[in-house]
C-alpha cells in the first residue's frame, strides 16, 4: 500500500500545534510530536527540516487557516466591529494560535515565513480600507493590529484576566463581556487620536 504523505504531514502538523503551543519551540519535543501523530520522528526531518523550520510550518499553516476562516463582510465600521468579534470567537475556539504567536515573539523575534505572512496581512488591511475607505492605510494597519492583539491576549495571557477580573477558565459570561469590549473599541475608533499624534 502506498504511503499517504499528505496525511502523515497533516498528522504531524496537528500534533505540532498542540506541542508547540503548550511548550514553545525550545520546550517542545520531537519525540512527543511523533508519538502523538503515530509517526516515526524521522518523517519530521524528512518533510519539514529541523525543529525550528517545523515550528514555522505549523504556525504559518495555523495563521493561514485563521485568516481564511474569518473574512470581513459588509462595509462601515460596524462591519469591522463584527469582524473583530468573530476574530475573538475564533481565538477562543482555537487558543493554540495565539500561544504559538506569542512563543514565536519570545523565542524567535523575527516572524517565520515573513514575506508570505506580510502579503496576507497587507491583503487584510486592503479589505479594511475597502470597508472603511475614510481610514488612511496607517490607521487601517493600526486597527487590524489592535483587533488581533486584543483577541490574542485573552488566550495567550489568561493569567492577567484571572488577576484583574477573577475570571475562571472557560467562563462564558466573562468571554461575552470581553468580546463586547473589543467590538465597542472598534466601533468607537476615530481618526482624531492619530491626527493629534501627527501634530506632536
Amino acid at each position: 500500500m502506498a504511503w499517504d504523505t499528505e496525511r502523515t504531514k497533516r498528522l504531524l502538523l496537528d500534533a505540532g500545534v498542540e506541542e508547540f503551543s503548550a511548550h514553545g519551540l525550545a520546550g517542545a519535543r520531537v519525540d512527543r510530536i511523533a508519538a502523538a501523530a503515530g509517526v516515526n520522528k524521522e518523517r519530521i526531518y524528512q518533510y519539514f527540516g529541523n525543529k525550528e523550520q517545523f515550528f514555522g510550518e505549523v504556525l504559518t499553516r495555523e495563521l493561514g487557516i485563521a485568516i481564511d476562516a474569518v473574512p470581513i463582510h459588509g462595509s462601515g465600521i460596524d462591519a469591522i466591529a463584527d469582524y473583530a468579534g468573530r476574530v475573538f470567537d475564533y481565538q477562543c475556539a482555537h487558543p493554540e494560535l495565539a500561544r504559538l504567536t506569542f512563543w514565536e515573539g519570545l523565542e524567535l523575534g523575527d516572524p517565520v515565513a515573513k514575506e508570505h505572512r506580510r502579503a496576507r496581512s497587507v491583503d487584510k488591511v486592503d479589505r479594511i480600507l475597502a470597508a472603511v475607505p475614510e481610514l488612511t492605510r496607517e490607521e487601517a494597519e493600526e486597527l487590524l493590529l489592535t483587533i488581533v492583539t486584543l483577541a490574542d491576549a485573552s488566550q495567550a495571557l489568561p493569567n492577567l484576566d484571572a488577576l484583574y477580573t477573577g475570571a475562571l477558565p472557560g467562563d462564558a459570561a466573562r468571554l461575552a463581556r470581553r468580546r463586547a469590549v473589543i467590538t465597542t473599541i472598534v466601533r468607537t475608533w476615530e481618526r482624531e487620536p492619530s491626527r493629534a499624534a501627527a501634530l506632536d
